[in-house]
């Protein structure tokens, strides 16, 4: 007697092992007392024999499922509710749980299957389903992530979260509208109401871009959220460092100018700008600019224009400088042009420009003593007498 009853047991938990059902024998009191292999890959270490399956239960679909697990213990009428229940994986799994209590022994038989949402199955198979969205939460930085309509984690699961330090399933039954600042929770309260939102935030100190997507039952009803947010942290820090050397490059480049248009204060309302090279119409107008800046700040009377190191010019250029000239005296001071070479000169009046009102000088020398000359104060004027006038 004893051998067939060993023999039962054995035949027992072979089948358990190698059934593909998600089968389960347990308590009254909901104690798991066996499970086949299927129902533990699926749910995990919370199957285990001794294990209370109600542990496992949604907080919102205990009252239910409380309810048919006391009727199972007052009839041997199947009972039949649909819970979800936390996964191998962390997350929430929606099940429908058919179950009756045995007519000797006070155990409860059951199996789980994947809920018929919406009233009829999706063609697809919910096992590849599974296996792709498990795919990318394991290939990608991503966190993938569900509320229910009042803000509470369901599902929480992605490699992504490593760089934000938590475990996967960390913020399983904790509300985000809660958790996250102001901004967050309205783009939640949104998604809520139906609204689709693409968003980038920093949470965790990780830079994330968001998809927040409402989830819609068969009544285009919200009955869940949707989070699917990929770290970006690496994009990010690129970007900046990218900014950064663009400013210093401009920096470097602003240095650059200031060094080969140098404005030198040479005397005290004396200001000289030393060409060198070729000059071109860009920099012609930077120097424009920044020689009418320097002569309205330091209220120069007088202000050189040193081509001596200028090796050519082409016609635009030399248009510039003569209207630089004109602006000089718009300012008040006047404008002088030192060292203008033998081709340069040629340029200049091929053009036909009219240098009648500019006073040009050999060379930088000159220029200043012609600076000095007319800065020196005037001696007294001589009457027609010979006698001096005090």
């Amino acid at each position: 007697m004893a051998n067939e009853k060993d023999a039962s047991l054995a035949l027992l938990h072979t089948f358990l092992a190698s059934c593909p059902e998600m089968l389960f024998i347990a308590d009254v009191d909901g104690k798991m007392l066996n499970s086949s292999g299927a129902l533990r890959q699926a749910l995990g270490a919370g199957v285990e024999n001794g294990s209370s399956l109600t542990a496992l239960v949604h907080a919102e679909d205990r009252a239910d499922f409380a309810a048919a697990w006391t009727r199972l213990n007052e009839q041997t009428a199947p009972v039949q509710v649909d819970v979800r229940l936390v996964d191998a994986q962390g997350g929430y799994r929606r099940l429908t749980c058919n179950a009756s209590r045995a007519l000797e022994g006070g155990t409860i038989h059951g199996s789980l299957r994947p809920a018929d949402v919406g009233g009829e199955q999706s063609p697809a198979d919910p096992s590849l389903k599974e296996r792709l969205l498990d795919g990318l939460a394991d290939s990608l930085q991503v966190v993938i992530w569900a509320i229910d309509t009042e803000g509470t984690v369901i599902y929480h699961d992605g490699k992504g979260l490593d760089a934000a330090g938590l475990a996967r399933g960390e913020l399983l039954g904790k509300n985000l509208l809660e958790l996250y600042p102001e901004k967050d929770a309205a783009i939640l309260r949104g998604a809520i109401a139906g609204a689709m939102t693409h968003d980038h935030n920093t949470a965790h100190g990780v830079h994330w871009e968001s998809w927040v997507i409402p989830v819609l039952n068969k009544r285009d009803e919200v009955d869940a959220v949707m989070g699917f947010s990929l770290d970006v942290t690496p994009v990010k820090r690129a970007q900046e460092e990218l900014r950064a050397r663009l400013t210093q490059i401009e920096k470097q480049q602003e240095v650059i100018r200031n060094l080969s248009t140098p404005i030198i204060e040479v005397w005290n309302g004396v200001l000289t700008l030393p060409m060198i090279g070729v000059v071109d119409s860009v920099r012609t107008a930077e120097v424009m600019d920044a020689l009418l800046a320097r002569i309205m700040e330091k209220q120069a009377h007088f202000a050189i224009l040193d081509l001596t190191g200028v090796d050519m010019v082409d016609t635009k250029v030399a248009s510039h400088l003569i209207e630089l000239v004109a602006a000089i005296r718009l300012l008040g001071a006047e404008g002088i042009v030192a060292g203008i070479k033998p081709n340069v000169a040629q340029t200049m009046v091929a053009l036909g420009l009219d240098l009648s009102a500019i006073s040009t000088q050999r060379d930088l020398r000159a220029a200043l003593s012609y600076c000095i000359r007319r800065m020196a104060p005037q001696p007294p004027q001589a009457s027609r007498a010979g006698v001096s006038v005090s």
